[in-house]
């Protein structure tokens, strides 16, 4: 895995160096109240990367809101430089060792088409997934959303795992780090955008998995449409069960007698003591809350922080904020894919600690023990009857008196996609069309690529995974988990996406269409309307329930 996201780093270095740039280039340079940088000239689009949107989150500024960078350059800033990996353990790294990136990591990077029939364009604004543990704005491709040339893309890069979710419920350390660097960079974009031929009045803000419910998240703040006009979400929202968890606070004091802080006495003797250790061992002892493999996903993530903390992003639960009315009413269109529990129950096809069975046949025996951490409702339960009593119940939906094994996968796969992506989906589109006055919309892809995520997890191309997680985003954002050649049919799907983008972010009145098909609102009405996208085409489809 390394050694393809090698591969294509240095097919990008190069694609950006076959290009020789007029110096004297105007829009090479661009002026910021920073001063001046300059960015790189790639054929058919200009790149301004790793722009610096927040001081360094180091030292004192570790586990606070970013500041807003005031720094001035007295020379002009280089931005031919590709933005680096927050720093993460890193579920995509091969071997023990999954320790990636850097402290240092919070910037833009924003992607110019050159257009001759526009002088400025709409922007999108993107936030990329990896359960708000991993993941990176550089390993989102974007050579098809230039090749078409319709919008300005801007990369966000956000603090992750521990150093950006850690919360110990209270004012000392709130949490919700991570989210702060997407707003404050949001604030920049809005700001700055314009010196790049940006339009500031037509930013779309998108996302994938946690950056899909990072979107969300980011739409429940009351004053969100003065940062954008419209968003986004696929494949994750904001009341997916492993988005906004209960048990942060024994997480985080564990993560503190992990690292040799012993038994702190209260929070803000907690946040000095992991102020001292290095970033590298706190990320690293990301290792010992996963039980096995990289399970549960999503140790650290997003919490409802107290009213009296300083800066707080969330405090009330994300069903309360939208019942109340108060969030960004700007048109929002929320997505799954038909099979997107792959990307988790894929890994139950892995060997055992090398016995020879699989971790599926395993499960068998651990199902009370594992599954609350797999589906995420461990800290949401108040009494160990009351968790065993569900584990048992879904069991016995979904599979009956059967055991796990390879023939009935395809049933816990669905089990996987309903509770952590689709059952909330509904939930959070239901309570947009009783309580949103803006356009809600909402798509179901199906049309399963070639070699996706599952086949990347399990290196196994016998097993029938369908439509997985991140099958429809990848045709926008080029990812090494999916096969870098598209399929015809895919090429086809691929540029009705971009387009479908770009013509939402110019929208004068919300409209949101997908080729020949235009979205139905779901406000106010009776039925769920969900727009089918397959490799045939489009259709518009009215349900009680989801699919």
């Amino acid at each position: 895995m390394n050694c393809v996201r090698f591969i294509f780093v240095l097919s990008c270095l190069w694609l950006g160096d076959s290009f020789a740039s007029d110096p004297d280039d105007p829009l090479l340079l661009v002026e910021l109240p920073q001063g001046k940088l300059r960015g790189r000239d790639n054929g058919n689009y200009y790149s301004y990367e790793s722009v610096p949107y927040a001081e360094s989150p180091t030292g004192e500024l570790r586990f606070e809101a970013p500041k807003a960078y005031k720094q001035k350059w007295s020379e002009t800033y280089d931005a031919t430089q590709p933005p680096v990996v927050c720093l993460q353990w890193d579920q995509f790294t091969q071997g023990d060792n999954k320790l990636a990136g850097e402290e240092d990591c919070l910037t833009v990077s924003i992607y110019r088409p050159k257009n001759s029939s526009r002088s400025s364009f709409p922007v999108v604004a993107h936030i990329h997934g990896g359960a708000f543990m991993f993941g990176a704005a550089s390993q989102n491709g974007h050579e098809n959303v230039m090749r078409e040339g319709k919008f300005i893309l801007v990369k966000i890069s956000y603090r992750l795992g521990p150093l950006g979710f850690a919360s110990t419920g209270d004012s000392d350390l709130p949490g919700n780090y991570g989210l702060k660097d997407q707003r404050l960079a949001l604030q920049w974009i809005k700001q700055n955008i314009a010196s790049f031929g940006g339009e500031p009045e037509n930013i779309l803000l998108i996302g994938h998995s946690a950056g899909g419910a990072s979107v969300h998240l980011q739409l429940l703040r009351e004053d969100f449409a003065q940062l954008a006009k419209a968003a986004i979400s696929f494949s994750g929202n904001a009341l997916d069960p492993w988005v906004v968890q209960g048990g942060a606070r024994g997480r985080a004091f564990e993560l503190g007698r992990i690292v040799g802080c012993g038994l702190a006495a209260d929070s803000a003797v907690l946040k000095k003591c992991l102020k001292s250790k290095t970033a590298s061992e706190l990320v690293t002892a990301v290792r010992n809350f996963l039980i096995f493999s990289y399970v549960p996903f999503a140790p650290f993530s997003p919490v409802i922080e107290p009213s009296d903390a300083q800066d707080a992003f969330l405090t009330q639960d994300p069903r309360e904020v939208i019942e109340s009315g108060k969030f960004g009413q700007v048109p929002w269109a929320v997505t799954y894919v038909t099979e997107d529990g792959g990307y988790n129950a894929a890994l139950l096809l892995e060997d055992w600690n090398k016995s020879g069975k699989t971790v599926l046949e395993e499960l068998n025996d651990r199902w009370f023990d594992w599954a609350p951490y797999l589906l995420f409702y461990r800290d949401s339960k108040k009494t160990i009857k009351e968790m065993d009593d569900y584990s048992r119940k879904i069991r016995q939906d979904y599979v009956g008196n059967q055991r796990f094994s390879t023939g009935n996968y395809w049933e816990l796969q669905q089990l996987f996609t309903d509770i952590l992506f689709k059952n909330s989906t509904q939930d959070s589109l239901d309570l947009h069309r009783k309580y949103g006055k803006s356009p809600a919309y909402a798509f179901v892809y199906d049309n399963p690529a070639d070699r996706g995520i599952a086949q990347v997890l399990t290196s196994r191309r016998d097993v029938n995974f369908g439509t997985v997680h991140g099958d429809d985003y990848f045709l926008i954002f080029e990812n090494v988990v999916r096969d870098p050649q598209l399929r015809p049919d895919e090429e086809i799907i691929s540029r009705n996406f971009i387009n479908m983008l770009a013509d939402f972010s110019l929208s004068e009145n919300g409209i949101l269409k997908y080729g020949e098909c235009v979205f139905e609102d779901n406000v106010g009405s009776e039925k769920f309307n969900l727009l089918s996208i397959d490799r045939e085409g489009c259709e518009n489809k009215k349900f009680v329930e989801f699919p």
